[in-house]
């Protein structure tokens, strides 16, 4: 009797273990489901926010941008003993550690005192540049606006800007008179040009057929003018001749990439005189008439690279490689434009040509907003492979914006050919030029 008594018990206690245990498989099966239909929502949710909105804003300004890949290396060093380390100072460093963090919890940058008050004075930090990509040339200063001078704002003022009318693509009859874009003549030579072996004369090979047209160089706010062209000492420089503002290094560029065999366009439309009450403000609905111009006359055309300067000093816009001095150059990639990421890929293979060859050279990518005199998209939605660079400042002299226009022609050339393999091979060899060859950078600004 005690026997079988045993035996039940031992069963009822088996019997209330099984009881347990499915309850809490029960209970796992549950979370598990929970959190299952929990991802999936998340997951939903985030691919809809993105289809729905327009604005690459949190995208553009996250976290990846400020981070940087010796951050990663670091993260795997510590799994991996024999990982080579960088001589770059530690991503884990206090200071580095502490402002990452500071800034993340406040969006406040210790190093910009002006983000403090950004937030609360109204449209003080709307229009303010954001680093997309980092440069070798340096990533600490954002470019800063051009300014026109009072003969090219119109009568008006700035608040004119809601009345302008269409670019006159959707109505034959517009008041705004049409610029045409045009081929340019050669560039002016400058100081440099006597020793350029890129000249055709030189014995470069450059008998491929240009008559196709490719790419487009214009320039939307065109009197961007350089004070040693000027041979004066402004703040605000700004001038009417093609030879002494921002035309001549679109000239350059265009002229190189004809040599490399490329069918380029360098459109030389000085808009203040070209178009009827002219008003600054409405530059890049100027130039985007301009552009559609081009490519309507020209079928093969895809490439869009409006050539600007910055408005900084030339200690902020100017790198020394191998003793020689290069105008530096910044990206630009309009927010407003929905489709930004593939004008920022067709910007970071222009960018990582010159990091790979000439480090120094780019201060970066950044992204920009809509403020005075631009529409925050700078006609990037007319193509993927549009870009507005930015090639020296105020002060650079005519041999450094020659230099930086010429690898920057080459790094241009080298995109294009690399994204059309069917006709590289009958592309001209690569022009020598002494003033191009890479070097070692030896300092940045």
């Amino acid at each position: 009797m005690n026997k079988k008594w045993f035996q039940l018990w031992n069963i009822g206690r088996l019997r209330g273990k099984m009881l347990d245990v499915l309850s809490l498989g029960r209970t796992m099966l549950l979370l598990a489901g929970g959190s299952l239909v929990f991802f999936m929502l998340l997951g939903a949710g985030g691919l809809a926010g993105q289809k729905l909105s327009s604005s690459p804003i949190p995208s553009m300004k996250g976290l990846a941008a400020s981070l940087s890949s010796g951050f990663f290396m670091e993260l795997l060093g510590m799994e991996v003993p024999h990982l080579p380390q960088g001589k770059e100072p530690s991503a884990f460093s206090g200071e580095k550690v502490t402002s990452f963090v500071f800034q993340l919890l406040t969006s406040v940058n210790p190093g910009d005192p002006k983000s403090l008050v950004s937030r609360e004075v109204p449209g003080m930090a709307a229009d303010d540049p954001f680093l997309l990509r980092k440069g070798s040339g340096g990533s600490t200063g954002a470019p800063v606006d051009y300014h026109p001078g009072t003969d090219e704002l119109a009568e008006g003022g700035e608040d004119a800007e809601t009345s302008v009318p269409d670019e006159g693509d959707k109505h034959g009859d517009t008041t705004t008179q049409q610029p045409e874009a045009t081929v340019a003549p050669s560039p002016e030579p400058s100081a440099e040009e006597g020793t350029d072996k890129s000249d055709p004369q030189s014995g470069t090979d450059s008998t491929k057929d240009t008559s196709i047209k490719r790419i487009l160089i214009y320039h939307s706010h065109p009197r961007e003018a350089y004070n040693p062209l000027l041979g004066a000492a402004n703040e605000n420089p700004s001038s009417g001749v093609s030879t002494k503002n921002v035309m001549l290094v679109g000239s350059y560029i265009t002229k190189r990439l004809e040599q490399l065999g490329i069918g380029t366009v360098h459109a030389k439309e000085d808009f203040p005189t070209k178009i009827t009450d002219y008003n600054w403000n409405f530059s890049y609905k100027y130039s985007r008439i301009l552009v559609k111009s081009a490519l309507s006359a020209n079928e093969e055309m895809d490439s869009f690279i409006d050539i600007h300067r910055d408005s900084q000093r030339h200690n902020k816009t100017t790198a020394v490689i191998d003793g020689k001095s290069y105008a530096q150059v910044y990206f630009i990639i309009g927010h407003a434009n929905k489709d930004w990421k593939k004008n920022e890929e067709f910007a970071n293979k222009i960018h990582q040509q010159l990091e790979k060859n000439y480090p120094g050279i780019s201060r970066g990518i950044w992204g920009k907003a809509a403020g005075k005199g631009n529409n925050g998209e700078y006609n990037q939605t007319l193509s993927p492979n549009s870009v507005l660079i930015e090639v020296g400042g105020i002060d650079n002299s005519a041999e450094e914006l020659k230099r930086t226009a010429d690898i920057l022609a080459d790094a241009i050339a080298d995109v294009y050919w690399s994204s059309h393999d069917a006709e590289k091979v009958n592309a001209p060899e690569k022009v020598a030029n002494p003033t191009t060859t890479p070097k070692k950078s030896n300092g940045a600004s």
